[in-house]
């Protein structure tokens, strides 16, 4: 059985990170766009890490130009817009696909172990967000809209549960 930690992206300095490194940890897999309407996520995500972090979160932002074109910076702009705009501490990575023939192979493996509304695999929009368990395996997938602050209690149930 496959787990998140069988995969590798390239960090957003161009560095391949081997998900490995987050063993044990509580993730939330974030596909994310710096000119969306749901780019104020962003504050969200990072109160949840910095609230969280410490009892064993992680949010992983993968930044995705497939919807509407709205992230279409480079791996500098987007570092720069995200720690001056919302002060983002969490990790973050080369932009990728979500979707299509060349989706990332992160991306093919969350879609495939939880489906979207009635069993569609695609990633809808920007800011789709999958809770992955200190096991490695995907717990729950939440929708753009669903905004960070109602994911605390999914997170914390996530936190206190032994790997």
């Amino acid at each position: 059985m496959s787990t998140i930690y069988d995969f590798s992206a390239t960090d957003i300095q161009g560095n391949e990170q081997a998900l490995e490194a987050f063993r044990g940890q509580v993730l939330l897999v974030v596909n994310v766009a710096s000119k969306c309407g749901f780019t104020p996520q962003y504050a969200g995500l990072e109160t949840l890490y910095r609230d969280y972090h410490a009892a064993g979160l992680t949010v992983l932002g993968f930044p995705c130009d497939q919807f509407g074109h709205q992230e279409p910076g480079d791996e500098a702009a987007i570092r720069n817009f995200c720690s001056t705009e919302y002060g983002v501490t969490f990790p973050m990575f080369a932009k990728i696909e979500v979707n299509g023939p060349n989706a990332h192979p992160i991306y093919r493996w969350l879609k495939g172990e939880k489906p979207g509304v009635l069993g569609t695999e695609g990633i809808k929009w920007n800011f789709t967000k999958f809770l992955v368990g200190r096991d490695g395996q995907v717990i729950k997938r939440y929708a753009p809209t669903d905004k960070p602050a109602s994911l605390k209690e999914d997170i914390l149930q996530a936190c206190s549960a032994e790997a």
